[in-house]
């Protein structure tokens, strides 16, 4: 049942909600797999990685559980690191290449890392006060 229901345990209508390993994993996973497109038809990491990590952060913010909430805004800019890490072109050799590689690819693109870290944060801010508002309704 795609909606939920006695097979899977909740009722329907109610989307799964993630733990916090399960929120890091989806991060890192989609992360990667937009990385990953954006490498193969483009040959470097752009516009594609870009906006894909966004949706990736939101689609994380809201489907993590209430109880793993800071997970959210924590495991994007982790993905997005490794990602960076993984695919973008090491021109320096060694081990202090690969760091001033990875600096500098962090550095080009904040503007996104920010954006969608302060998605992420904005989503899982408002869910928590929703809840809060909630409880004190009752």
């Amino acid at each position: 049942m795609a909606g939920g229901g006695a097979a899977t345990g909740r009722p329907p209508g109610r989307p799964a909600r993630l733990t916090g390993i399960g929120a890091g994993v989806l991060s890192v996973l989609g992360t990667l797999a937009f990385g990953l497109l954006d490498h193969w038809l483009f040959g470097s990491l752009g516009l594609l990685f870009e906006i894909g990590f966004l949706l990736v952060c939101f689609q994380t913010a809201v489907r993590v559980r209430l109880a793993d909430l800071p997970a959210a805004p924590v495991s994007g800019p982790l993905a997005f690191a490794l990602t960076v890490a993984l695919l973008d072109p090491v021109t320096v050799p060694g081990v202090v290449g690969q760091v001033l590689s990875l600096c500098a690819g962090l550095a080009l693109r904040a503007a996104w890392l920010f954006a969608g870290t302060g998605l992420a944060a904005l989503i899982v801010a408002a869910r928590f006060v929703a809840q809060r508002r909630i409880r004190r309704g009752r």
